[in-house]
């Protein structure tokens, strides 16, 4: 009796102990695609940036995920973490197009927000800025309360930055200026306004330029009377344009606008002038600036009788 006494205690402990051994938090890595690209990324209804994205050190359990996009139907889901990477895709399908019927424009009018409704808006004052430069945020929210702000975009801001919150007032308006200043990356941003509870959220989109190179390069350093004459060159500061100036003898003395060049997706540009028989002979340069003015550089050449 005494031994079968002594395993029951054994095993008992064994059990106890068992019961007691601590437990490790698990977290995954999630990978998020689409088509299109570009969706928006809710999870657990918070923003976390567009398609492709990936976010790490994500708790593992059940979480809601949701996939967004302007026309097209939202993808919704419940999805289990695990420790480890996973990697969810959706397909989105276009939304058809409504009826149209030809209706009375009706005023809108814009009322104060209230605490028990939770809506949140947001508009910036700029769609562009340069680098250096502030971009003015307001909006309305619960009144009375205070309006969490995250921004996203590259470098840093890739993962989302939590801003300084902002209350909004008895009308339930709010304003913020953001001040990044010089070490900020050029691309795409989205700036997110959300409600205390985080069960309501507003964007404003905007782009920042600057802190690239603008380049450019000509065909032939000699061109003869009648040649075309042409460039191309890299714009990285996020420019959309670079503006083309031509400067050499006679009527081109002062500098002659040749007009904006579009920068293609992958930074590059590129343009083609002809030459006229008056245009004087002699050494000539055209100089390359980018839209906001960030950023220029320039080439020489000369125009002979024969090129």
């Amino acid at each position: 009796m005494y031994k079968t006494l002594v395993v029951s205690i054994a095993i008992a402990c064994v059990i106890i102990s068992g019961c007691t051994v601590p437990q490790t938090s698990q977290k995954g890595t999630l990978a998020f695609s689409s088509t299109p690209t570009g969706a928006e990324i809710y999870l657990d209804n918070q923003y976390r940036g567009t398609t492709p994205s990936v976010l790490a050190d994500i708790p593992a359990g059940n979480h809601s995920l949701e996939f967004r996009y302007p026309g097209y139907t939202s993808w919704t889901s419940v999805i289990t973490v695990l420790q480890g990477s996973s990697n969810y895709f959706a397909a989105l399908t276009p939304k058809a197009l409504p009826v149209t019927t030809q209706t009375t424009a009706v005023p809108v009018v814009i009322v104060s927000a209230s605490a028990e409704s939770g809506v949140v808006t947001i508009m910036s004052d700029k769609s562009l800025i340069t680098i250096g430069s502030t971009i003015t945020f307001s909006g309305t929210g619960p009144a009375g309360q205070n309006v969490p702000l995250v921004m996203y975009g590259p470098g840093a801001y890739v993962n989302g930055v939590e801003l300084i919150p902002v209350s909004a007032g008895s009308d339930g308006r709010w304003s913020y200026t953001w001040n990044p200043g010089s070490k900020l990356q050029a691309g795409s941003y989205t700036m997110v306004a959300n409600n205390v509870k985080s069960t309501e959220s507003a964007r404003a989109n905007f782009s920042v330029v600057g802190g690239g190179l603008t380049s450019i390069t000509t065909g032939r350093y000699t061109y003869g009377k009648g040649d075309t004459f042409t460039f191309s060159g890299q714009c990285t500061t996020g420019s959309r344009n670079v503006l083309l100036t031509l400067y050499g003898p006679g009527q081109f003395t002062n500098g002659a606008s040749l007009g904006m060049v579009q920068v293609g997706a992958d930074n590059t540009w590129s343009f083609s002038y002809p030459s006229f028989n008056s245009m004087p002979l002699g050494t000539y340069t055209i100089s390359v600036l980018d839209e906001q003015q960030t950023s220029s550089n320039s080439v020489s050449f000369t125009l002979a009788n024969s090129g």
